[in-house]
């Protein structure tokens, strides 16, 4: 379950592509694709080069005083047999978070339905932590009630270093209607929040955060953590790239937030720095591990995890 993974497996849905860049899988849901022909996938992957153009004075000057010494995150990934082609959730998720975190990535967990979703993340950090007992995961739970939501934050507690609610998942009409996501008003988000701090004693996060009325929600609830995503182009949203929503709104997020992460199209170093010069602190990557994963199992996550550490 960590080195084979199930790279043998005929079934799986990336078409591995020399470059990740939403050309291949246009319009592959289930699978690894995106609404709108890839629209917001393939701006994604462009995005971060047109604002190396704009701000290369703002990247240049990083560069030179920062050290470097990126944080990156594998993206909170589920639907593995559906979206990905695993045989099971559970060993998907064993076998990515178990290669992202020997290759040195911080972890993220997600949820949907069913709940062995959510469980399979839980179940693997607890599995990782029996060598490495400090190691937690970033979880993002869907926007359900906020009774469903405490719950499933109580379930993930133990291998939770934060809990984030990911807003932009309401807007998923099929999950929506299934299993009843709300809209979340700001006043619903500053109640986790509260509980997040109070009863768990750990950091509140928004992810999703892509227009200007999240930003609204952000300015007002002021998380420990937003994280700008679109959800890797997997849903119905403004059209745009998270480098450029970044860039416009990096600076007001950056004042009402503790940190301010940012996933989507990152696939190099120099796209690592440009989000860092853009304000972010930390970068999640998801289609990139789980397609070394795939291709080349716990070997093929450490090689993307070097090239994005790499700067050449």
């Amino acid at each position: 379950m960590t080195e084979s993974s199930n790279r043998s497996s005929p079934t799986f849905k990336c078409h591995f592509c020399a470059v990740c860049n939403g050309t291949g899988c246009i319009g592959e849901l289930p699978g690894m694709g995106g609404v709108r022909h890839n629209e917001n996938f393939r701006l994604n992957c462009d995005g971060w080069e047109v604002c190396r153009k704009q701000n290369s004075q703002a990247l240049a000057a990083f560069l030179e005083r920062e050290e470097w010494q990126p944080k990156i995150r594998v993206a909170p990934v589920t639907g593995a047999v559906e979206n990905v082609g695993f045989e099971d959730e559970q060993s998907f998720y064993y076998s990515m978070l178990f290669s992202a975190h020997k290759a040195g990535l911080g972890l993220c967990i997600g949820d949907g339905t069913p709940d062995i979703k959510l469980q399979s993340g839980i179940a693997a950090v607890k599995w990782i932590q029996r060598d490495s007992p400090a190691t937690k995961a970033a979880v993002f739970i869907k926007p359900y009630d906020n009774g469903r939501i405490l719950e499933r934050a109580d379930w993930a507690a133990p291998i939770a270093e934060l809990i984030g609610i990911d807003i932009d998942s309401y807007s998923i009409v099929t999950m929506r209607n299934l299993v009843q996501l709300e809209k979340k008003t700001a006043a619903q988000l500053k109640a986790i929040k509260e509980c997040a701090h109070t009863q768990l004693h750990m950091p509140f996060a928004i992810k999703g955060v892509f227009t200007e009325e999240d930003v609204a929600l952000v300015r007002e609830v002021k998380p420990d953590v937003a994280v700008v995503s679109n959800h890797g182009g997997r849903i119905e949203t403004r059209t745009g790239s998270t480098a450029e929503f970044l860039l416009q709104y990096g600076s007001e997020l950056r004042s009402n937030c503790g940190e301010l992460w940012v996933d989507g199209g990152i696939r190099t170093a120099l796209d690592v720095a440009t989000a860092l010069s853009l304000g972010a602190q930390q970068v999640l990557i998801g289609r990139p591990v789980v397609t070394a994963l795939c291709k080349g199992g716990t070997k093929g996550v450490a090689e993307v995890a070097r090239r994005l550490r790499t700067l050449e």
